[in-house]
């Protein structure tokens, strides 16, 4: 069977064109999962949007790790809006990783860019989804679909399917592409921020520690 590839950049550009028409600078709810990954996001979205980022990333772990990621994007945040003269702002939503995982445990023994991780982006977009929509803001997307590890066709199947629930728009992205991606890695080395080495659920976690014990073993 064919599998239908949609150009989510496109029609990016079709709503910000629209967008443009109509004058207005919307609000948009930005879900993002790190520092590294929202700085292109950043740079693409807020000449056209005032952005609020929502963290809601409790299948980090442990704790530590979801500490050390959010700490680093409040100070990309930070640098970001003195750069470019914005007043980009963070809400942190409560961190349920024992909750989490009980979701994603059927599906620990999974490769990772399977049902466990598409699971894992719907119930991350889903909680974001929500308060941006309880919120009252104009649109909602997530920074995930710049990262090369990610399926952007599914991460927004999943964004479209969860705009059925809620009245706020979901805008439909392909960060990574036209040199998005490169952009930023070469922003994440200009500010030398923290580039983790797994995803983040308990279970990519356990496998690149066993990843690191064979590697020391040879």
């Amino acid at each position: 069977m064919e599998i239908s590839v949609k150009n989510y950049y496109q029609l990016s550009q079709i709503e910000i064109d629209k967008i443009k028409r109509d004058g207005k600078r919307p609000s948009l709810a930005l879900h993002a999962c790190c520092a590294p990954c929202s700085t292109f996001p950043l740079e693409f979205l807020t000449p056209i949007f005032d952005v609020t980022i929502i963290y809601s990333n409790s299948n980090i772990y442990p704790e530590s790790e979801y500490e050390r990621r959010i700490n680093e994007l409040r100070k990309y945040i930070d640098i970001f809006n003195n750069e470019h003269n914005q007043n980009v702002s963070l809400v942190e939503l409560k961190y349920r990783n024992e909750e989490f995982n009980k979701y994603l445990e059927p599906y620990k023994d999974l490769e990772e860019g399977k049902e466990r991780c598409f699971l894992c982006y719907s119930l991350r977009m889903d909680e974001a989804y929500r308060f941006a929509n309880d919120n009252h803001f104009d649109y909602f997307t997530t920074v995930m679909t710049i990262s090369r590890q990610k399926n952007s066709q599914k991460i927004n199947e999943i964004g479209l399917a969860l705009s059925n629930k809620y009245q706020t728009k979901y805008f439909a992205s392909d960060f990574k592409k036209k040199k998005g991606i490169d952009r930023s890695v070469e922003l994440r080395k200009e500010h030398n921020l923290y580039n983790q080495q797994y995803c983040g659920c308990k279970f990519s976690y356990e496998k690149y520690l066993k990843k690191i014990e064979s590697k020391e073993e040879k």
